[in-house]
């Protein structure tokens, strides 16, 4: 049996140190996004008046779906992440018999998604500071053996000053230098090595970059279909057709990224990250001025007010109330 690794001892020593809330300390707010299991609202705290995000979990819903461990790892990694490009977890209600309850810190400047859309595509060198959170951000999990495996413009929040802010682990998983072989992520975004169930790890991460940057570059991800099954014979051809009028050094990188075989894949070899970070793509950026944040971002989100939500869609409320779970069975209660 394999060594309980560093990142899981945290996690177990963390355990019980995640502040547990009181929702009647909560206002609640719009419903700023909406998911499979719950929705995502602004809530302003009573007594200080800051805001937070409140995500509202449907406990039944999730046992249903048996998406019970996903939630749990969730969790527990949220609990151990400090890292000034991920979104900080500051408590959990679990007690309620129908929804499960996390709180969140609050990223106003809305989903790159919604930024890219708007903007069809983005120049290179937003694209270039853009990638470079993600390099930052899957360098410092796979530090800790965990793995990220849903990468995609949705997942990204855009902070008041600029920069980003990864968000939604359910499907991050510790590893430890095993491979896992679950089918999870978005079809677009997926690894070869996912699809054809070879089991995966670490790459995986830095496949769904290079599908990133080419997506923040042409406005439309390189195996985009309308089949889901078409997308997946597309990934495993590996055929990618790139516009005449692309930066060539971001080519370069993204070729580089999108390889089938995990040993030649950047970010897997020898030389880790580095191969990445020293890649002529990043010739003249900063990455010092990048990672004190010092750096000038190429967009600031237009921010009014703490509880501006005015960069995310609109969302009906629901008046349907999900089924409570049964005490006895619920997983939720010795969080």
């Amino acid at each position: 049996m394999e060594a309980e690794s560093e990142t899981e001892k945290e996690i177990q020593e963390n355990k019980g140190k995640i502040l547990k809330v009181n929702l009647n300390d909560f206002e609640l707010l719009q419903t700023v996004g909406i998911g499979s299991f719950g929705r995502v609202r602004l809530c302003r705290h009573k007594k200080n008046s800051r805001v937070y995000v409140m995500k509202i979990l449907k406990k039944a819903e999730i046992v249903k779906q048996k998406q019970v461990d996903h939630v749990y790892s969730e969790y527990n990694i949220l609990s151990i992440l400090n890292h000034p490009f991920i979104v900080e977890l500051k408590g959990v209600n679990v007690q309620h018999p129908q929804y499960l309850y996390l709180i969140l810190e609050y990223v106003p400047g809305g989903e790159l998604f919604t930024l890219l859309r708007n903007n069809t595509n983005f120049p290179v060198e937003q694209a270039k500071f853009y990638t470079a959170h993600i390099i930052t951000i899957f360098e410092y999990l796979h530090s800790k053996n965990i793995i990220y495996r849903d990468l995609k413009p949705e997942n990204i929040l855009i902070n008041k000053n600029g920069y980003l802010k990864l968000t939604d682990f359910g499907f991050a998983k510790v590893i430890n230098n095993n491979k896992t072989y679950t089918l999870c992520g978005t079809p677009e975004y997926l690894a070869p090595e996912i699809i054809l169930n070879k089991g995966h790890g670490k790459p995986v991460d830095w496949w769904t970059m290079g599908i990133l940057l080419y997506e923040m570059l042409v406005g439309i991800d390189p195996f985009s279909d309308d089949d889901p099954m078409m997308i997946y014979q597309k990934i495993i051809k590996g055929k990618i057709r790139f516009p005449n009028n692309i930066d060539k050094n971001a080519k370069s990188l993204i070729k580089h990224l999108l390889v089938a075989d995990t040993t030649k894949r950047f970010g897997c070899l020898k030389n880790g990250v580095k191969d990445i970070v020293n890649h002529r793509f990043f010739n003249g950026f900063d990455w010092r001025s990048f990672v004190f944040i010092k750096m000038e971002p190429p967009y600031y989100p237009p921010i009014t007010k703490n509880d501006d939500t005015s960069n995310f869609g609109d969302y009906p409320d629901s008046d349907k109330e999900p089924v409570a779970l049964n005490p006895e069975k619920d997983p939720f209660l010795d969080w």
